[in-house]
Parts: C-alpha cells; sequence; structure tokens
C-alpha cells in the first residue's frame, strides 16, 4: 500500500450503523487537496524563473533514465538542465545523471509508489535550477499512482517501450489521459517483439485524443533529436 496516498484502500467513506444504535460519521476528503496546493507553489515558483519542468512516468524498464541521458546529450550547451530522480531505493539514476556533469537529487520514498509535490518543492530548493532552464522529474515506475498527483509541472510526458505491448494505454487509462506527451521508447526492438506501433497509438488515442507521440530509441539516439527539438521550442 501507499503510505502517501493509501491506494489500495477506498477513499470514500460513509455514514454507517454499528448496530447498537450508535452511528459512526467518516467525512470524506480531498485526499489531493493538500498536494494540489504544494503543486501550485511548485508551478508558479518554476513559472517565475521560466523553468519547464516535465514529469516523466512510466511502468519499470521503459527506459526513462536512458532517454534522459541521451536527452541531456542532445540538449549540451543550448540549455541548463536539472534533474529530480525518484526511486523508492538507491541513487543509481542521479549518479548516472550527474555524470552527464548535470545537477540531479535522488527522492527515495521507500515503500511510497510516487513523487508528490511537497517532496518535489523540497528538491527544487535544493537544486536551485537556473532561470530559463529544462527541469525533468523522473518519477517512480508506476503506471498507477503517480497519474493521480500533480507535481507543478508544465507537462507530463509517459512512456512506453515497444516491449511492453501495445494495450497499455487501455490498461492504465488514467496515466495516458493524464498525460501530454507519449514516448513510444525502444523502437529499434519492433521486429523482435509483438507490437504494432500504429495500435499503440490508436489505443492511447481512445483515451486521450490529444496526446503528442515521439517515437525513440534512446539507446540507439533514434528520434532524440526530434524529441529535443520539442523541448527546446515549446
Amino acid at each position: 500500500m501507499c503510505t502517501t496516498c493509501g491506494c489500495g484502500d477506498s477513499h470514500h467513506h460513509h455514514h454507517h450503523d454499528n448496530g447498537d444504535g450508535q452511528v459512526t460519521v467518516s467525512l470524506e476528503q480531498d485526499i489531493l487537496g493538500e498536494n494540489n496546493r504544494h503543486a501550485a507553489y511548485n508551478k508558479g515558483f518554476l513559472a517565475a524563473r521560466s523553468v519547464a519542468a516535465y514529469n516523466i512516468v512510466s511502468s519499470p524498464g521503459s527506459g526513462k533514465t536512458s532517454l534522459l541521458e541521451a536527452t541531456i546529450k542532445a540538449i549540451a550547451g543550448k540549455r541548463p538542465v536539472a534533474v529530480i530522480e525518484g526511486d523508492q531505493h538507491t541513487d543509481n539514476d542521479a549518479q548516472r545523471i550527474t555524470a552527464q556533469g548535470v545537477p540531479a537529487i535522488q527522492i527515495n520514498t521507500a515503500n511510497g509508489c510516487h513523487l508528490d509535490a511537497h517532496m518535489v518543492g523540497h528538491a527544487i530548493e535544493d537544486l536551485n535550477p537556473a532561470p530559463g532552464s529544462i527541469l525533468f522529474i523522473e518519477n517512480v515506475g508506476n503506471l498507477v499512482c503517480p497519474a493521480m498527483f500533480d507535481l507543478g509541472e508544465k507537462k507530463r510526458v509517459v512512456v512506453i517501450s515497444v516491449t511492453e505491448g501495445d494495450d497499455k494505454p487501455l490498461k492504465y487509462p488514467y496515466m495516458f489521459s493524464g498525460s501530454q506527451i507519449c514516448i513510444i521508447n525502444k523502437i529499434d526492438l519492433l521486429p523482435y517483439v509483438d507490437c504494432d506501433i500504429n495500435r499503440l497509438k490508436a489505443n492511447a488515442l481512445k483515451v486521450n485524443p490529444g496526446l503528442i507521440f515521439f517515437e525513440t530509441s534512446a539507446t540507439k539516439s533514434t528520434g532524440i533529436d526530434t524529441w529535443t527539438d520539442y523541448l527546446l521550442n515549446n
């Protein structure tokens, strides 16, 4: 169970009779209300510095960190970059990013399954991203819980690898409906896996007709220029 949002339990509370004439009343609360307040603060802070923040979400193993490494290399010298890394344990990904010469900070969530706006806000303060920079927030690998939590980002980017199949958007519609960008990664493996990229896009568009798509192979640098052109011009 997520210790932050309590996912796995029902969030709806009702009146019920204990059978002895006493009635217990639990108030239904917006569990995301506090998070949204922190997200609004983050958004305002970043906007004041003209920092463009991208919340990168996916299932584990989709290639988020490899995609960030390729993206950072392509952007080098064109715009400052900073990265917030989210994982349950270890700082392995943050080490990979700092090895690229980019400031990064690791957030470990322990048994938490997502980042929230409060912890991201503290990380932003510690990173102190340069005005006009791009801030990447690599969320915990999970297609469920992170869909609920606004971090104050400019855009949410869902990454799906072709090795995951083409029905993921239908299985996890809330993540895809809440994202603005979909990156289809590991396209170099298409000849070897059972995935129809056109069907994948069609399934994603069923839940979110406004999605913008990029097709990439992070390890081969395929499609990275198109993706970074978008980042530098938006």
